[in-house]
């Protein structure tokens, strides 16, 4: 291992940096925004150490991240995890922990002690004791580089460790409900041991690599074909590298310094690739650190804050009430809704897609009072496989918000498995196009438990799990999506590379799919509606989404479609069913499906016409059949993947969706200290659903767009004060201030955008 160069260290102390004011840490006098100073407010700040891991505060640079807690016995602890660390078994794994110890102890009861995650900056701040006995500590994660950084600064001086600890240290099989955590992986699972390295001058380093992989036997069982060094599992290796110029290592896992100091930095740096040897791991490793240590701490730090100070200028809300009733529980929604962004943000610009199970964020159960209790930082449930019903969820929201970067790793996903989809289509179907199946591993397929082991008398390509057997309707909410993403970043290469390919594929297997009936439409059977009904005949979500994709798919420039292309699309809306319709407590409504029977879950396909596909909005035609369908929705529950919040808002139904956008935001995990650590839900903790389905309520409150339809306030509370940037389609951005029931500023940008909105407070 390479020998780093000395931290340059802050000087918190004794520049009298760490300065504490109302509110909060000020570390430079540089003027703010008015919404920086917002989201300054919004900082996380405790005035006790925690009692365990349950008591953590999250961080990341979108890739990297850490679950950091402080003990009062001393010790500061904190999980590194990364969104790429896939074990052989197909599951998202930590990259491990590591603990640093002082001495004196200056986390002890009774001293003073406070603990600020300042999410404008991305940087927390830790400052405990007082006079002699005083301690400062800065924690950040390079917004540029996949590196921790910890700086510590002591009145007197102190002794320190700092020790990875590997808990993967034996080869074992998972049990009972443990093994949830590898879902859909069958037989025995065994998690497999991590390697410590040897150490060097001034370093520690350790790392998990894969040499066995259940790619092959997963594409094998499926029937499908697999191109030789292509496993993405198989010598993928992930792991640390630990270093202090203050510390010596006295064992394998640990540092220490060799006398008492005032100042010490500490850096892990983090690194996943798979590679043909562990030396060719530890060189690439080595230079990720090289190239960071050849930078001037000091210009990194500054250049990770303006990164995030830029990210919060790119969108915000900022929200509040006179009414007293309602007054904190606003001011807290407002809150939760930065602090849920700040969770995106942290792990959003992976080479993967958000784990809608957790993210990055899991941490041990060992405290976790329940069934769960006792379980490993590794533990999620659902295990490693993306459900899309549960991914999107995160992504709906960064339209708005104008994190059209963090959306990238989803959408090249799924272009990155159009082939693997396309050969399943044509060697189960025989026939064109590309099906995209409900539960997914990364790189394209079932899990083997939903697929189905034995698949005696059973065709190719049919599931043994019935939750799932038909539902491919995901395809086209993909579509939509990549359709939205380009009408709001005019993005031809995107167009071009990503969305056309796969829409093209999604809409040419809906099409080629099912028979056509006497009347010369299509006859969606054997078929499903989402999750719910396990048979259907003609399912609304299928019907609505395949004219939501065409129709938009009609609104691309002529210069990338063609007219061949285009009278396909028309010919399929054409040939579809009507939507489905039926009475419900007397009155007309949208129905799941012409028939419908086996209920086995808990959704609202009907709904899906207002939300993703937008067929009944404010504005549109219809909307009182889609208000009467709503008020008789069967489902009425918000929380976690749930989506009624935004369909109350797509709605016009004020009151309704921000009564529950304001249940979700104030809910709370009462395990858990860190606000937005929700769940588990239906899901796992920090459920990603759960905050940003109230995102995208409290957006849609706001702005809703159609076409190049703008409509403003579609359902605002008039009595509520606001704030707000956002972002519409055509690079459009629109900042207003609404105040005591008047709009005291809009500015348009382009302001030949202004004559496409439409105010509904007005």
């Amino acid at each position: 291992m390479m020998n780093r160069k000395t931290m340059k260290l802050m000087g918190l102390l004794a520049a009298g940096c760490l300065t504490w004011t109302a509110t909060g840490c000020t570390t430079h006098t540089a003027p703010l925004s008015e919404n920086l100073k917002a989201v300054d407010r919004y900082s996380v700040v405790w005035d006790s150490p925690s009692l365990n891991s349950l008591g953590n505060m999250p961080m990341g640079n979108g890739d990297l991240g850490i679950n950091l807690w402080v003990e009062e016995n001393g010790d500061l602890q904190f999980y590194l995890s990364k969104t790429d660390a896939w074990s052989e078994n197909g599951r998202l794994l930590k990259l491990g922990k590591v603990r640093l110890q002082l001495s004196p102890n200056p986390f002890r009861k009774g001293q003073k002690y406070r603990q600020e995650l300042k999410v404008k900056d991305g940087v927390m701040y830790i400052d405990a004791g007082e006079g002699k006995d005083r301690v400062a500590v800065n924690v950040w994660i390079d917004a540029f580089n996949p590196a921790v950084e910890l700086s510590v600064e002591s009145e007197q001086p102190i002794s320190a460790k700092v020790a990875a600890e590997p808990w993967r240290t034996e080869r074992r099989l998972l049990k009972g409900i443990e093994v949830h955590s590898a879902y859909g992986v069958q037989g025995d699972i065994y998690v497999e041991k991590d390697s410590i390295l040897p150490p060097s001058e001034h370093a520690v380093a350790w790392m998990h690599r894969n040499a066995r992989s259940i790619w092959k036997d997963n594409l094998e069982l499926q029937k499908l074909d697999y191109p030789a060094a292509e496993d993405p599992l198989l010598n993928r290796t992930f792991g640390c590298l630990l270093t202090s110029d203050e510390m010596e290592p006295v064992s394998p896992t640990l540092l220490a310094t060799d006398k008492p100091v005032r100042q010490l930095g500490v850096t892990v740096y983090a690194y996943t690739a798979q590679t043909p040897s562990v030396a060719q791991w530890v060189a690439g490793i080595d230079s990720i650190a090289q190239h960071v240590d050849g930078q001037s701490d000091e210009k990194r730090l500054e250049a990770h804050k303006d990164w995030w100070n830029r990210m919060w200028e790119r969108s915000y809300i900022h929200f509040a009430t006179a009414d007293t009733a309602l007054q904190q529980r606003v001011e807290h929604a407002s809150r939760m809704y930065a602090l849920q962004r700040y969770m995106n943000i942290c792990a959003g610009r992976g080479q993967y897609p958000i784990k809608f199970n957790g993210s990055i964020f899991t941490v041990d159960t060992k405290h976790l009072e329940g069934r769960f209790q006792g379980f490993d930082a590794d533990y999620r449930q659902w295990g490693g496989a993306y459900w899309w019903q549960n991914t999107r969820l995160p992504y709906w929201s960064m339209l708005k918000s104008g994190d059209f970067d963090m959306m990238r790793p989803l959408f090249a996903m799924y272009r990155n498995t159009l082939e693997t989809r396309k050969e399943a289509t044509r060697k189960y179907y025989n026939h064109d196009g590309a099906f995209y199946p409900e539960t997914m591993y990364f790189w394209g397929t079932y899990v083997d438990e939903n697929y189905g082991g034995d698949r005696t008398g059973m065709p190719d390509g049919l599931t043994q799990n019935t939750y799932i057997r038909y539902y491919w309707q995901g395809g086209l909410e993909l579509s939509l999506m990549m359709l939205d993403y380009y009408q709001y970043t005019q993005d031809t290469e995107f167009l071009k590379d990503t969305l056309l390919p796969v829409a093209t594929e999604v809409v040419t297997f809906f099409d080629r799919h099912w028979k056509r009936g006497d009347d010369g439409k299509i006859l969606f059977s054997p078929a499903m509606s989402l999750e719910t009904y396990r048979t259907a005949v003609n399912p609304l979500p299928e019907i609505v989404g395949i004219h939501k994709v065409c129709s938009e798919l009609l609104r691309l420039p002529d210069s990338f479609v063609s007219e061949d292309q285009c009278s396909a699309w028309k010919r399929l809306m054409s040939e579809l069913p009507e939507i489905p319709v039926e009475e419900r407590n007397g009155v007309k409504v949208l129905a799941p499906a012409y028939l419908y029977k086996d209920k086995q879950n808990v959704e609202n396909p009907e709904l899906y016409a207002i939300f993703p596909y937008r067929r009944y909005a404010v504005g549109k035609e219809g909307l009182d059949l889609a208000r009467n369908t709503f008020a008789n929705r069967a489902i009425k529950e918000t929380g976690g993947w749930q989506q009624n919040a935004i369909k109350a808002a797509c709605l016009g139904l004020t009151d309704e969706a921000a009564r529950l956008m304001l249940q979700n935001f104030n809910s709370k995990n009462e395990a858990f200290r860190f606000p937005t650590m929700w769940g588990p839900n239906y899901d796992w903790i920090p459920d990603q659903d759960h905050g940003t389905v109230a995102m995208s309520a409290l957006q849609s409150m706001l702005l809703q767009c159609d076409g190049t339809d703008i409509h403003l306030f579609p359902a605002w509370p008039k009595n509520w004060d606001v704030s707000f940037k956002l972002c519409a389609p055509g690079n459009t951005l629109i900042e207003g201030i609404y105040k005591n029931g008047k709009l005291e500023r809009l500015v348009v940008t382009p302001k030949e955008r202004e004559k496409d909105i439409r105010n509904w407070l007005e």
